[in-house]
Protein backbone atom coordinates (compact mmCIF):
# COMPACT_ATOMS: atom_id res chain seq x y z
CA UNK A 1 0.00 0.00 0.00
CA UNK A 2 1.12 3.59 -0.38
CA UNK A 3 3.03 5.09 2.53
CA UNK A 4 1.04 6.80 5.27
CA UNK A 5 3.02 9.54 7.02
CA UNK A 6 0.67 10.12 9.96
CA UNK A 7 3.18 8.87 12.52
CA UNK A 8 5.93 11.06 11.09
CA UNK A 9 3.63 14.03 11.54
CA UNK A 10 2.74 12.97 15.08
CA UNK A 11 6.42 12.67 15.97
CA UNK A 12 7.12 16.13 14.58
CA UNK A 13 4.33 17.67 16.64
CA UNK A 14 5.14 15.83 19.87
CA UNK A 15 8.79 16.82 19.55
CA UNK A 16 7.71 20.41 20.19
CA UNK A 17 7.45 19.44 23.85
CA UNK A 18 4.82 19.96 26.51
CA UNK A 19 3.74 23.44 25.45
CA UNK A 20 0.82 22.11 23.41
CA UNK A 21 -0.56 19.74 26.07
CA UNK A 22 -3.20 22.16 27.34
CA UNK A 23 -4.37 22.66 23.76
CA UNK A 24 -4.63 18.90 23.25
CA UNK A 25 -6.63 18.50 26.47
CA UNK A 26 -9.05 21.24 25.38
CA UNK A 27 -9.57 19.71 21.95
CA UNK A 28 -10.16 16.21 23.28
CA UNK A 29 -12.60 17.68 25.79
CA UNK A 30 -14.60 19.09 22.89
CA UNK A 31 -14.59 15.71 21.16
CA UNK A 32 -15.92 14.09 24.33
CA UNK A 33 -18.70 16.68 24.55
CA UNK A 34 -19.83 16.06 20.97
CA UNK A 35 -19.64 12.26 21.33
CA UNK A 36 -21.76 12.33 24.49
CA UNK A 37 -24.40 14.54 22.87
CA UNK A 38 -24.54 12.28 19.82
CA UNK A 39 -24.49 8.86 21.47
CA UNK A 40 -24.87 9.17 25.23
CA UNK A 41 -22.51 9.05 28.19
CA UNK A 42 -21.98 5.27 28.37
CA UNK A 43 -18.87 4.22 26.41
CA UNK A 44 -20.11 0.61 26.41
CA UNK A 45 -22.91 1.64 24.07
CA UNK A 46 -21.15 4.59 22.41
CA UNK A 47 -18.13 3.42 20.42
CA UNK A 48 -17.21 6.95 19.38
CA UNK A 49 -16.97 7.98 23.03
CA UNK A 50 -15.01 4.82 23.83
CA UNK A 51 -12.48 5.64 21.11
CA UNK A 52 -12.09 9.23 22.35
CA UNK A 53 -11.60 8.05 25.94
CA UNK A 54 -8.82 5.75 24.69
CA UNK A 55 -7.31 8.70 22.81
CA UNK A 56 -7.51 10.84 25.96
CA UNK A 57 -5.68 8.21 28.00
CA UNK A 58 -3.03 7.83 25.30
CA UNK A 59 -2.47 11.58 25.68
CA UNK A 60 -2.10 11.18 29.47
CA UNK A 61 -5.32 12.97 30.35
CA UNK A 62 -6.25 11.97 33.94
CA UNK A 63 -9.32 9.78 34.39
CA UNK A 64 -10.87 12.43 36.67
CA UNK A 65 -10.67 14.99 33.87
CA UNK A 66 -12.27 12.57 31.44
CA UNK A 67 -15.08 11.80 33.90
CA UNK A 68 -15.73 15.51 34.49
CA UNK A 69 -15.92 16.17 30.75
CA UNK A 70 -18.45 13.36 30.31
CA UNK A 71 -20.51 14.53 33.28
CA UNK A 72 -20.52 18.12 32.05
CA UNK A 73 -21.60 17.10 28.54
CA UNK A 74 -24.39 14.82 29.81
CA UNK A 75 -25.78 17.30 32.37
CA UNK A 76 -28.61 19.77 31.94
CA UNK A 77 -27.61 22.30 29.32
CA UNK A 78 -24.51 20.24 28.52
CA UNK A 79 -22.24 23.30 28.32
CA UNK A 80 -21.27 24.77 24.96
CA UNK A 81 -22.81 23.28 21.82
CA UNK A 82 -20.13 22.53 19.25
CA UNK A 83 -20.79 21.97 15.57
CA UNK A 84 -18.64 19.74 13.40
CA UNK A 85 -17.38 21.42 10.22
CA UNK A 86 -15.04 20.09 7.53
CA UNK A 87 -12.79 22.31 5.43
CA UNK A 88 -11.07 21.02 2.30
CA UNK A 89 -8.44 22.69 0.20
CA UNK A 90 -4.86 22.81 -0.97
CA UNK A 91 -1.65 23.97 0.63
CA UNK A 92 1.67 24.80 -1.03
CA UNK A 93 2.81 22.46 -3.82
CA UNK A 94 -0.73 21.19 -4.33
CA UNK A 95 -0.84 19.25 -1.04
CA UNK A 96 -4.42 18.27 -0.23
CA UNK A 97 -5.72 19.22 3.24
CA UNK A 98 -8.78 17.83 5.01
CA UNK A 99 -9.40 19.77 8.24
CA UNK A 100 -11.93 18.75 10.90
CA UNK A 101 -13.19 21.48 13.23
CA UNK A 102 -15.48 21.76 16.24
CA UNK A 103 -16.82 25.26 16.75
CA UNK A 104 -19.44 27.33 18.54
CA UNK A 105 -19.07 30.10 15.93
CA UNK A 106 -19.03 29.03 12.28
CA UNK A 107 -18.26 32.50 10.93
CA UNK A 108 -15.21 32.91 13.16
CA UNK A 109 -13.85 29.48 12.30
CA UNK A 110 -14.42 29.89 8.57
CA UNK A 111 -12.59 33.22 8.58
CA UNK A 112 -9.70 31.88 10.65
CA UNK A 113 -9.21 28.75 8.54
CA UNK A 114 -9.45 30.69 5.27
CA UNK A 115 -6.85 33.15 6.57
CA UNK A 116 -4.46 30.30 7.46
CA UNK A 117 -4.81 28.75 4.00
CA UNK A 118 -4.24 32.12 2.31
CA UNK A 119 -1.30 33.07 4.55
CA UNK A 120 0.33 29.69 3.91
CA UNK A 121 0.11 29.98 0.14
CA UNK A 122 -2.86 27.65 -0.24
CA UNK A 123 -6.56 27.99 -0.97
CA UNK A 124 -9.78 26.59 0.44
CA UNK A 125 -11.83 24.42 -1.88
CA UNK A 126 -15.43 23.30 -2.00
CA UNK A 127 -16.91 20.32 -0.18
CA UNK A 128 -15.62 17.14 -1.80
CA UNK A 129 -12.71 18.83 -3.54
CA UNK A 130 -10.11 16.65 -1.79
CA UNK A 131 -12.02 14.14 0.36
CA UNK A 132 -12.06 11.64 -2.51
CA UNK A 133 -8.27 11.39 -2.11
CA UNK A 134 -8.64 9.95 1.41
CA UNK A 135 -10.22 6.92 3.03
CA UNK A 136 -11.53 6.94 6.60
CA UNK A 137 -9.81 4.15 8.53
CA UNK A 138 -8.95 3.20 12.07
CA UNK A 139 -5.18 3.45 12.61
CA UNK A 140 -3.47 1.75 15.56
CA UNK A 141 0.20 2.54 16.21
CA UNK A 142 2.54 0.02 17.89
CA UNK A 143 6.25 0.27 18.73
CA UNK A 144 8.11 -1.89 16.20
CA UNK A 145 10.99 -2.58 18.61
CA UNK A 146 8.75 -4.52 21.00
CA UNK A 147 7.25 -7.14 18.66
CA UNK A 148 8.42 -9.29 15.72
CA UNK A 149 6.76 -7.98 12.56
CA UNK A 150 5.44 -11.31 11.25
CA UNK A 151 3.97 -12.32 14.60
CA UNK A 152 2.30 -8.96 15.17
CA UNK A 153 0.90 -8.93 11.65
CA UNK A 154 -0.74 -12.34 12.13
CA UNK A 155 -2.09 -11.31 15.54
CA UNK A 156 -3.48 -8.06 14.10
CA UNK A 157 -5.23 -9.86 11.25
CA UNK A 158 -6.68 -12.40 13.68
CA UNK A 159 -8.00 -9.46 15.73
CA UNK A 160 -9.87 -8.06 12.72
CA UNK A 161 -7.35 -5.69 11.16
CA UNK A 162 -7.61 -5.20 7.40
CA UNK A 163 -4.06 -4.06 6.68
CA UNK A 164 -0.63 -3.72 8.27
CA UNK A 165 2.42 -1.58 7.47
CA UNK A 166 5.86 -0.85 8.86
CA UNK A 167 6.70 2.85 9.13
CA UNK A 168 10.18 3.35 10.53
CA UNK A 169 10.14 2.67 14.26
CA UNK A 170 6.43 1.86 14.43
CA UNK A 171 3.89 -0.52 12.94
CA UNK A 172 0.61 0.84 11.61
CA UNK A 173 -2.38 -1.47 12.00
CA UNK A 174 -5.39 -0.52 9.90
CA UNK A 175 -8.97 -1.42 10.75
CA UNK A 176 -12.39 -0.46 9.39
CA UNK A 177 -13.25 2.78 11.19
CA UNK A 178 -16.37 1.25 12.76
CA UNK A 179 -14.28 -1.63 14.15
CA UNK A 180 -11.49 0.43 15.74
CA UNK A 181 -12.67 -0.19 19.33
CA UNK A 182 -13.04 -3.93 18.78
CA UNK A 183 -9.64 -4.38 17.11
CA UNK A 184 -7.88 -2.26 19.74
CA UNK A 185 -9.46 -4.20 22.62
CA UNK A 186 -8.55 -7.56 21.05
CA UNK A 187 -4.95 -6.44 20.55
CA UNK A 188 -4.79 -5.31 24.18
CA UNK A 189 -6.24 -8.70 25.13
CA UNK A 190 -3.21 -10.22 23.39
CA UNK A 191 -0.92 -8.06 25.56
CA UNK A 192 -0.05 -5.71 22.71
CA UNK A 193 0.91 -2.26 24.01
CA UNK A 194 -0.65 0.47 21.87
CA UNK A 195 0.91 3.90 21.40
CA UNK A 196 -2.17 5.48 19.83
CA UNK A 197 -5.43 4.57 18.12
CA UNK A 198 -7.56 6.98 16.12
CA UNK A 199 -9.92 7.20 13.20
CA UNK A 200 -7.98 8.98 10.46
CA UNK A 201 -8.49 10.13 6.92
CA UNK A 202 -5.69 8.14 5.27
CA UNK A 203 -4.45 9.45 1.89
CA UNK A 204 -4.67 7.02 -1.01
CA UNK A 205 -1.45 8.51 -2.43
CA UNK A 206 1.14 10.93 -1.09
CA UNK A 207 3.02 13.91 -2.54
CA UNK A 208 6.82 14.02 -2.26
CA UNK A 209 8.14 17.48 -1.40
CA UNK A 210 11.40 19.37 -1.53
CA UNK A 211 13.00 20.52 1.73
CA UNK A 212 11.70 24.06 1.23
CA UNK A 213 8.17 22.91 0.46
CA UNK A 214 8.23 20.55 3.44
CA UNK A 215 9.06 23.51 5.69
CA UNK A 216 6.09 25.44 4.25
CA UNK A 217 3.70 22.54 4.87
CA UNK A 218 4.94 22.08 8.44
CA UNK A 219 4.42 25.79 9.08
CA UNK A 220 0.88 25.52 7.75
CA UNK A 221 0.20 22.51 9.98
CA UNK A 222 1.49 24.47 13.00
CA UNK A 223 -0.80 27.40 12.21
CA UNK A 224 -3.82 25.12 11.91
CA UNK A 225 -2.98 23.25 15.11
CA UNK A 226 -2.66 26.51 17.04
CA UNK A 227 -6.29 27.31 16.22
CA UNK A 228 -8.56 26.19 19.06
CA UNK A 229 -11.38 25.18 16.69
CA UNK A 230 -9.23 22.82 14.58
CA UNK A 231 -9.47 19.25 15.86
CA UNK A 232 -7.73 17.11 13.24
CA UNK A 233 -5.59 17.85 10.20
CA UNK A 234 -5.10 15.32 7.43
CA UNK A 235 -3.02 15.83 4.30
CA UNK A 236 -1.27 13.84 1.61
CA UNK A 237 2.25 15.22 1.97
CA UNK A 238 4.96 12.64 2.52
CA UNK A 239 6.88 14.07 5.47
CA UNK A 240 8.75 10.89 6.39
CA UNK A 241 12.11 12.47 5.74
CA UNK A 242 11.49 14.81 8.70
CA UNK A 243 11.39 11.96 11.22
CA UNK A 244 14.98 12.21 12.29
CA UNK A 245 15.23 15.98 12.19
CA UNK A 246 13.84 16.59 15.66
Amino acid sequence: MSGHSKWANIKHRKAKGDAAKANIFTKIGREIAVAVKQGGADPNSNNKLKDIIAKARENNIPNDNIARSIKKASGDGGGVNYEEIIYEGYGPSGVAFYVECLTDNKNRTAGDVRHIFDKSGGALGTTGSVSYMFKRRGVIVVDSEKYPEDELMLTALDCGAEDFASDGDVYLIYAPSQDLSSVREKLEGNNIEIISSETDMVPENTVTLSEDDTAKILKMIDRLEDNDDVQNIFHNADLKETKEEE
